[in-house]
């Protein structure tokens, strides 16, 4: 998933985005707010992690304006010095959907950050199921009946993606977004063919063991991953 890592510092910028890049999250960087604010404007975040102290706006004021002006859908967690009951109440109040105070543990970040994804697409444990399939988010495998149905990494976060927003359309960009991250903004991978191979390619793996056609291909748009009772 994409993360903005809103942080002055720039070693804790670097030091988060290393072990969040480990746990398969795409980090772009914002240093202040105007630049935080541009960004939110013009991408799409699965997670921002906010620092209150920037340099040039409370992080409070930046939550707010987020969540109004841009109607940002993304999951925002406060990583901040300020730890005073009253700042934490105010950051839950505008908006946060969650608030550490510094210093945190990384490998806590990374279980709230987890247990909020789960929530958000109303997951209850690590693993998803469609079919006979079961995909395992913690050991980053899927199975049928028992069997490995052996994915590429990026096979897996593509059906990982594309099963968490199932009966939804997704777009060919907002696929390769969650692939490839804020690279792509820097390359033309979204106008390319490399989403379509890839989804031709989970298509013939999970067609070795059951038939049904799960992934639908919206022309002209992207694509759907079904819900159970469509198929």
């Amino acid at each position: 998933m994409n993360v903005l890592i809103v942080e002055d510092d720039n070693a804790l910028a670097q030091e988060l985005a290393l072990f969040l890049q480990h746990e398969h999250y795409h980090c772009d960087f914002a240093r202040t707010g105007a630049e935080a604010s541009e960004k939110l404007y013009v991408n799409e975040y699965d997670f921002v992690l906010l620092d209150l102290g920037l340099p040039d706006q409370d992080g409070l004021q930046l939550l707010a304006e987020a969540r109004k002006q841009h109607n940002l859908q993304a999951s925002i967690i406060i990583l901040s010095a300020r730890g005073s009951v009253d700042d934490r109440i105010s950051g839950l109040q505008l908006g946060a959907d969650d608030y550490l105070p510094k210093p945190y543990s990384l490998m806590e970040l990374g279980s709230r950050m987890q247990a909020i994804t789960r929530r958000k697409h109303g997951v209850t444990q690590d693993t998803l199921s469609f079919g006979g399939f079961v995909i395992n988010l913690s050991e980053r495998s899927l199975r049928h009946s028992g069997a490995e149905v052996v994915l590429t990494r990026r096979e897996f976060d593509l059906l990982h993606y594309l099963l968490l927003h199932r009966g939804r359309v997704l777009t060919r960009m907002q696929l390769s977004e969650h692939i490839w991250g804020n690279m792509i903004s820097d390359r033309d991978d979204h106008d390319s063919n490399f989403i379509d191979v890839h989804v031709k390619n989970i298509r013939k793996k999970l067609g070795a063991f059951d038939t049904r056609d799960w992934v639908e291909t919206v022309r002209g748009i992207g694509y759907r991953f079904k819900p159970t009772q469509e198929v």
